[in-house]
């Protein structure tokens, strides 16, 4: 089964920016959705991002113009780029397929002064 492995959080102040990276343990070219998502503590893992096949893009709204999302078959990775990070953002990311996958640990993100 494949597994994912985020990485790229840290602490940033609000404005800032971070690029979250998730390496899969197998081929991602033939996977056509490839999605990154958030959690807040005691909830539920929210949709952020979603890229396909081809590259076609889509974003939860509360991220829209602020996020991107990219992919490199090549290396088996997915990445999230962030800019102008809010207090709000401050959650674990975490990437997976379509159909879901074992998730994997997951990056933390804090942002705060």
């Amino acid at each position: 089964q494949m597994q994912f492995a985020e990485s790229g959080g840290g602490l940033v102040q609000p404005g800032g920016s971070l690029r979250l990276s998730c390496t899969a343990s197998g081929n991602i070219s033939s996977i056509y959705f490839l999605e990154w998502y958030r959690q807040y503590p005691g909830e539920q893992r929210e949709f952020v991002a979603r890229i396909t096949y081809d590259g076609t893009t889509d974003y939860a709204d509360s991220v829209k113009g602020r996020f991107a999302i990219s992919r490199d078959s090549a290396k088996n990775t997915v990445y999230l780029q962030m800019n102008s990070l809010k207090p709000e953002d401050t959650a674990l990311y975490s990437c997976n397929k379509r159909p879901l996958g074992a998730w994997g640990q997951g990056t933390q993100v804090t942002v705060s002064s």
